[in-house]
């Protein structure tokens, strides 16, 4: 579905990717892991194309992201901060971005009523508490019941109570086949979400296995325990395989 290839972006002296070459596909829900300045959220901004790659392409299915940005309309996106105009009303966010997409999609509005976002439609954007423009977020990434969903951060901020329905929901989205990306520093809350693990260092993909192989190569059967045996080893590289999954 998501083909990088050979990708490579610097900011100045700074090589936030060298040469990252990955496939993702239906689904998957891969956890994009790696300590802050690892890349990671230069490769979401690459697939948004919201950042242009050096060098290298990114493909989605089959056709370069450079030369139809149609592929955009097929992913969700709630980013780790969500910046809204400040005066304007939740109902009026949501209408204002069904206005922009169109009337061609299947609307999904199961986080928006489950989140309660409709008993508080009038209330401004400034007005809201952290957690709530969160939960704005997450409504609006599902809104459109989008192939590929790409969730960074996305329990942070939020209560106990939406947390759950939020990880309730992105289960039933991998149910359903779909291509889900997550970045968490919270490596709890990806545990039960999570079949593919991608970890970054310094711009590089450390390793790209299944959560399963991940434990069998660690010998861990916690997330975090298994990450942490990375890092410790990171200079070990033959114990772990950096897997390309070929197109499904």
């Amino acid at each position: 579905m998501i083909k990088i290839e050979n990708v490579h972006k610097q900011f100045k002296k700074l090589k936030a990717l060298d040469n990252i070459n990955v496939d993702f596909n239906k689904g998957q829900v891969v956890s994009l892991i790696g300590p802050n300045g690892s890349g990671k959220t230069t490769l979401i901004k690459s697939i948004l194309g919201l950042v242009k790659p050096d060098n290298g392409q990114i493909l989605f299915n089959g056709i370069s992201t450079d030369k139809d940005i149609s592929y955009r309309n097929q992913i969700g996106y709630m980013p780790q901060i969500g910046r809204y105009p400040d005066n304007m009303k939740i109902g009026q966010v949501f209408q204002m971005i069904r206005n922009l997409r169109g009337t061609d999609h299947k609307i999904d509005e199961e986080l928006f009523y489950r989140f309660k976002l409709d008993t508080m439609q009038d209330k401004t954007m400034k007005s809201l508490s952290g957690g709530t423009r969160q939960k704005v977020s997450a409504a609006l990434a599902f809104l459109f019941d989008a192939d590929v969903l790409i969730l960074d951060e996305p329990t942070a901020g939020l209560d106990p109570i939406a947390s759950e329905v939020l990880k309730e929901k992105i289960i039933a989205e991998k149910k359903k086949g779909k291509l889900i990306l997550l970045t968490s520093h919270i490596l709890s809350d990806l545990e039960e979400l999570t079949t593919d693990v991608l970890y970054l260092q310094d711009g590089k993909v450390v390793l790209y296995n299944s959560i399963k192989e991940l434990y069998d190569l660690t010998g861990e059967d916690k997330l975090s325990k298994a990450i942490a045996y990375v890092m410790k080893n990171g200079n070990q590289q033959q114990e772990f395989h950096y897997r390309k999954i070929a197109n499904g």
